[in-house]
């Protein structure tokens, strides 16, 4: 497994922008395809982004296409989240996943970050 550390959540106002990172450890970073999922309070943990292993493919939620961006950083060991035109209903604790997963469904998911909250105010 990798471990993972979200940062770069935060408070910011409807319309606004935010830029998630996720730092791997590990020396396989590039084997894994990567995920960011949300909870927001009472609800389930939903899909947001997903990007394969070589940052060839992705795909997005329809709530988020068009406004968020997933992309990676091999060498880095990072992979990002642009988050614009942000809406209220963004608000969530943000997570990233690793894994051979590439996928909406949380279950394939074999590593989880800690999360970050998002809260966007109208």
């Amino acid at each position: 497994q990798v471990q993972l550390v979200e940062s770069g959540g935060g408070l910011v106002q409807a319309g606004g922008s935010l830029r998630l990172s996720c730092a791997a450890s590990g020396r396989t970073f590039s084997a894994y395809d990567m995920g960011w999922f949300r909870q927001a309070p009472g609800k389930e943990r939903e899909f947001v982004a997903a990007i394969s292993w070589s940052g060839g493919s992705t795909f997005y939620a329809d709530s988020v296409k068009g406004r968020f961006t997933i992309s990676r950083v091999n060498a880095k060991n990072t992979v990002y989240q642009q988050m614009n035109s942000l809406k209220p209903e963004d608000t969530a604790v943000y997570y990233c996943a690793a894994g051979v997963a590439y996928s909406s469904d949380p279950r394939p998911w074999g590593s989880w970050g800690q999360g970050t909250q998002v809260t966007v105010s109208s």
